[in-house]
């Protein structure tokens, strides 16, 4: 069994499918959960960096479109209008519990640049020191090639890099990583524990994702390696149960734990 032991700062990422509903509006009573969940978890002590998808699908959804559009321009739209929607509300149910929240659209270019990565690791810092609640997506507005290729899953792994943290929780829509798919599988068995993301664990998953959302659980074990070889832990929950990181912070066994080998010095 493997579990998480007193973590100190966690980074969780949050899929469009959690906080949407099929119709692309947002789910505002599971993004309530969510926000209450993790303003405990920092009320507890423990520094909590949360990067979300659902710009695109949010502004979809509020701009009353059938779907996502399938131009980047259009996808670029409704992204920046998403976002406005995320955050406004993002700020205002973590108000409610007198927490503030900081925002930081990241493109590629922020983390591949030396300079910008180091002005990007001390916002960050210091969003921790003043005991803000960092809230990060992916700047779709510009970054086009991310829209494009790019997807928050492995952005998530990327700030746990950076920040350093001790565990990456990313939420889907799915209990975790299963030998077969369960939708099609009805003896597909979950798999607790990854120790070593294989070409073989890469053909365990399948889907790409809803029409207003991009990746599926390819990206999630993308990122997972991502995370394992900074040394970071990551679990994979079903995000429709919020309540479900207490567990993982507890020390109990759910979803599917990815294994990272001892954390090595980032260069």
């Amino acid at each position: 069994m493997a579990v998480l032991h007193n973590p100190k700062r966690i980074v969780v990422k949050v899929g469009t499918s959690t906080l949407t509903y099929d119709n692309g509006k947002m789910n505002i009573r599971r993004l309530r959960r969510l926000v209450t969940v993790l303003a405990d978890v920092v009320n507890s002590g423990i520094e909590v960096a949360l990067v979300t998808s659902g710009a695109i699908g949010v502004g979809v959804g509020k701009l009353g479109l059938k779907e996502k559009p399938g131009d980047t321009p259009g996808r670029q739209a409704a992204a920046t209008v998403g976002q406005c929607e995320l955050m406004f509300m993002y700020d205002k149910f973590f108000g409610e519990y007198s927490h503030i929240v900081g925002q930081l659209l990241i493109t590629k270019s922020d983390v591949e640049n030396e300079e910008r990565r180091a002005n990007l690791i001390n916002a960050f810092e210091k969003l921790f020191h003043f005991g803000a609640i960092p809230i990060i997506n992916e700047n779709d507005a510009v970054a086009v090639e991310e829209i494009v290729y790019g997807d928050n899953d492995s952005l998530s792994a990327i700030v746990a890099a950076l920040i350093q943290a001790d565990a990456l929780i990313i939420l889907s829509d799915i209990d975790g990583l299963y030998d077969a798919n369960p939708t099609e599988n009805e003896d597909a068995q979950l798999i607790p524990v990854v120790r070593e993301i294989t070409d073989e664990v890469f053909a365990m998953a399948g889907g790409h994702g809803t029409k207003f959302s991009t990746g599926g659980m390819i990206t999630k074990l993308h990122a997972a390696k991502i995370a394992a070889s900074a040394g970071i832990d990551t679990i994979l929950l079903n995000g429709t149960e919020p309540e479900n990181i207490y567990k993982v912070l507890d020390g109990r066994q759910i979803g599917t734990f990815f294994k990272a080998p001892e954390r090595k010095e980032l260069s």
